[in-house]
């Protein structure tokens, strides 16, 4: 952070703080969402290289640092710091702004972040960037000696007290000035004193106040009151203002010369401004914004590559062009950006070890099985949706209108955003595996409704099988309809008799018999307690096993032995598979994916997956030794 980066011109790092990011329950669901739309709006304009610096909790941590990290973005740096560590800094102050602790954050700026970084701007959240900034970075250029701190006139009439009947504001310089970007000299700053002048400061007008209503904003404009001469003025446009009742039309005379939008009000993009319109697009612009392209290096800058970009280069740079399964080799290497938690997420572990996580993927052409799943299943899910930036924000307009969606809030939704030619399966499924939150998990696909209760038999079946102390894969059976409105059975009686009048059908029955039928359904239906089976080729059953269970690998995308290859690897590492006989799922008619017409049209699509196949058994050899020899066998003999 202390050193500096060296960037077009000569110029140097630009560095950021963006204000401090929380958990959803802290400050709505979409205040990491908004940290990204803020992002994509300074990465699109910008030609130098820049340093973000994020004060979060936890969770946020988690998400932005596992963003940041898979966008591998050049020129880029990124630093987090803990917010708990800050909070007993300023939990002292009363404070009714809806930010909370967290609106009170930027106060701690001097002590929070590194002690040689010197100049820093500081962003709220919901701001958009319609220029280069580093037009804003050149302006501390223009400070005076004795100045520490640059923003922009408040627009609103809050500070003048004539809002409404006995409105007091606290005390700020004529209009005041607002707090969401901000020009903080951290090294002047630090040499008057500021920590102990902002708490005396607060301590001195909470006397009086006793709260603040505009959180750390009302603090810095008490403290401009007393130290006029600290401050420097910025141009109007560098912070228009979207709040109600506002003057921020008169800080541009074209739409064009305004260079930041701060959506300040609690409508956000509902607000009233004879402009608004424009805005709106512009913020919806960055919003469904392919971040994938941001990506681009900076012209004429020497690199700034991160490790894991430099060893990506080198791996592709080893593949070769001329290889007919090029392309799935490239594929297998491409990183994907990943969003964790894309909509809230609240999980409660239960006490008794047992709870099991719904693990699938999806893309949007399987949204309406959803509400359908959470109906079904009601313990925790982790879903991971591979979609574009477009499309996930279409998601997120589903969810929010969805009821359902609504009230559950025990379902993790990770974005992997689309790149490449091919659906990368594996990589989407290990997501969702990856961020499940119990010590099991059902691994399931999203076309498939479990049946009702199931949730509750798995959990009971974990204790019965020892399934903390044994190596196990509870096969769940699988069957169909082709039917688009079914009658769900209530119970294995019911299914049975449907499965005899022709209403349901073992899965995949009349297309892949050898995907299922190692479950024995024969054995199934007088089945009274769990019976194991043996592993066969091409077996792919859907299982619950302990979260530490082997990945999916990688390499399968697209269509064709995703599953069975992870299912071979559970066998090599001697999980029995147990087969519950009063559990089941049923398969839901949908349009087949594109993958699988690719696969059934293209012969160098079916060539290039055995060679994945063959290439697979052999690491699965080379892993397990003799454990896996069975697999060659197997193979040699389909």
């Amino acid at each position: 952070t202390g050193s500096e980066i060296r960037g077009k011109n000569g110029g140097v790092s630009l560095k950021l703080f963006l204000a401090s990011v929380e958990q959803a329950r802290h400050l709505g669901e979409g205040t990491a969402r908004d940290v990204v739309t803020l992002v994509k709006s300074v990465l699109f304009h910008r030609r130098n290289p820049l340093h973000f610096h994020f004060i979060t909790d936890t969770v946020a941590h988690r998400i932005l640092s596992a963003l940041f990290q898979s966008w591998m973005v050049p020129s880029v740096h990124v630093s987090f710091y803990d917010a708990d560590e800050l909070k007993s800094e300023v939990s002292w102050i009363p404070n009714k702004h809806y930010s909370g602790i967290y609106g009170l954050m930027k106060l701690t700026l001097t002590k929070a972040l590194p002690a040689d970084l010197s100049k820093v701007i500081v962003l709220d959240t919901d701001i958009t960037f319609a220029t280069d900034i580093a037009e804003l970075w050149g302006i501390f250029r223009k400070f005076t000696d004795k100045q520490v701190i640059g923003l922009v006139e408040n627009q609103s009439d809050w500070y003048l007290g004539n809002l409404w009947k006995n409105h007091k504001p606290w005390p700020a310089l004529g209009r005041g000035f607002n707090t969401g970007v901000i020009l903080l000299y951290l090294e002047r700053l630090r040499r008057i004193g500021w920590e102990q002048t902002w708490r005396l400061t607060a301590e001195r007008e909470l006397m009086s106040m006793l709260s603040t209503s505009l959180a750390d904003q009302d603090i810095f404009n008490a403290f401009i009151k007393q130290n006029p001469v600290l401050v420097h003025q910025l141009p109007c446009f560098w912070n228009v203002q979207l709040s109600d009742h506002t003057r921020s039309e008169q800080c541009y005379t074209e739409v064009s010369d305004l260079k930041v939008i701060h959506w300040n009000s609690p409508k956000k993009l509902r607000v009233k401004n004879k402009h608004v319109e424009f805005f709106r697009n512009l913020y919806l612009t960055f919003l469904e914004y392919d971040g994938n392209l941001l990506r681009r290096e900076l012209f004429g800058c020497p690199s700034q590559a991160s490790p894991g970009s430099v060893q990506l280069q080198t791996a592709l740079e080893q593949l070769d062009e001329d290889d007919q399964c090029y392309d799935f080799r490239r594929e297998r290497l491409t990183v994907h950006r990943v969003h964790l938690y894309f909509l809230q997420y609240e999980y409660t572990p239960v006490e008794d070890s047992t709870d099991i996580t719904l693990v699938a993927q999806l893309s949007m052409d399987r949204l309406q099985m959803l509400e359908a799943i959470c109906k079904h299943w009601e313990g925790p899910i982790s879903l991971a949706l591979y979609m574009s930036d477009a499309e996930a924000q279409q998601f997120l307009r589903y969810a929010q209108a969805s009821e359902v969606l609504k009230n559950r809030k025990n379902v993790g939704y990770h974005v992997v955003y689309k790149e490449g030619q091919f659906y990368p399966v594996n990589l989407v499924r290990n997501v969702a595996l990856k961020n499940a939150n119990t010590p099991y998990v059902f691994l399931t696909d999203v076309d498939f409704l479990p049946m009702y209760g199931l949730y509750d038999y798995l959990r009971k079946s974990v204790v019965q099988l020892d399934m903390a102390h044994t190596k196990k894969a509870l096969v769940v059976p699988a069957f169909e309809t082709l039917r688009y409105r079914l009658s769900f059975p209530k119970s294995k009686a019911e299914l049975l008799s449907m499965l005899d009048m022709g209403t349901l059908y073992t899965f995949r029955y009349h297309v892949w018999p050898k995907g299922h039928a190692p479950t024995n359904y024969a054995k199934w239906r007088t089945a009274t307690t769990p019976y194991r089976v043996e592993w066969e080729a091409d077996f792919e059953p859907y299982v619950v096993v302990r979260r530490d269970c082997p990945e999916y690998d990688q390499r399968f995308v697209g269509f064709g032995w995703n599953k069975v290859s992870h299912v071979m690897e559970l066998d090599a590492q001697e999980f029995d598979l147990m087969v519950l006989p009063n559990a089941f799922m049923i398969h839901m008619p949908h349009a087949p994916s594109f993958d699988i017409s690719k696969f059934r049209s293209s012969s160098g699509y079916r060539n290039c997956l055995n060679t994945l196949k063959d290439e697979f058994h052999q690491d699965l050899s080379r892993k397990y030794g003799s454990a896996a020899l069975k697999y060659l066998t197997a193979q040699r003999n389909i």
